[in-house]
C-alpha cells in the first residue's frame, strides 16, 4: 500500500456506474403514487382516506368493507397498520369494518370500544369515533345533538370531508386545505 500512488484507486473498490434498483432503492414519492393511484382506481375515497392517515392529517380512519389482500398490503406500503372490527346491524346481521392508522394503538382503542358492538352509536362512543377519527369536537357535539344540520360550507366542500361540519366552526376551514391538497394527490396519483 504504501508504494501505491495517492490518486491510484483501490483495487478493491469499483466506482458505481448505475443505481440500484429494486424495490428497497424506489423512489419513495414514486412508490406512493403508484400505491395512490392503485387505491384510487379501486375507490377514490379509500385512497383518500389512506393518503390523510398516512401523512398524519387523520389519525385513525375506518372502511365500512372488507379489504382484499392486495388491498391490506396497499395500505401496508402506505406504512398504515390495520384492524378489523365486526359491528352488529338493528336487522341483527353483522358488518365487517376495517380501521387503519399509523399508530397501533388507535387500533386497539377503537376495538375495544367497537368491536361486536351496535352500529348505532351512543353520544359518549359518538364522542369518542370522532375523537379517533379526527373530527373537530366542535362538530362531533353538534352532530350528535342535531345530525346533518344545515351550515354555510358549500356542497363540494363539505363533500371533500368525512365528517358533518358544524355551522360556524373555526376548526373545518382550518383541516378544508389540506383536505383539498389531499384529494389533488390522489386525483393527480
Amino acid at each position: 500500500m504504501a508504494n501505491r500512488p495517492a490518486s491510484a484507486p483501490h483495487a478493491a473498490v469499483k466506482p458505481r456506474t448505475r443505481s440500484a434498483s429494486g424495490p428497497l432503492r424506489r423512489d419513495p414519492a414514486v412508490r406512493r403514487a403508484e400505491l395512490l393511484r392503485s387505491l384510487r382506481d379501486r375507490d377514490e375515497d379509500l385512497a383518500l382516506l389512506a393518503h390523510l392517515t398516512a401523512i398524519g392529517v387523520k389519525p385513525l380512519s375506518r372502511y365500512e368493507r372488507p379489504l382484499t389482500d392486495p388491498l391490506r398490503s396497499e395500505l401496508i406500503a402506505l406504512g398504515l397498520s390495520l384492524g378489523v372490527c365486526s359491528r352488529r346491524t338493528e336487522a341483527g346481521g353483522e358488518v365487517e369494518e376495517t380501521v387503519f392508522s399509523r399508530h397501533t394503538a388507535l387500533i386497539d382503542v377503537y376495538r375495544e370500544a367497537f368491536d361486536k358492538q351496535p352500529l348505532r352509536l351512543s353520544p359518549e362512543l359518538g364522542r369518542l369515533e370522532g375523537y379517533l377519527f379526527g373530527f373537530p369536537p366542535c362538530c362531533v357535539a353538534a352532530y350528535i345533538d342535531r345530525p346533518y344540520a344545515p351550515n354555510s360550507l358549500s356542497r363540494e366542500d363539505q363533500a371533500t370531508l368525512f365528517h358533518w361540519a358544524c355551522d360556524g366552526c373555526t376548526i373545518t376551514p382550518l383541516l378544508l386545505p389540506r383536505y383539498r391538497d389531499a384529494l389533488a394527490v390522489v386525483r393527480g396519483a
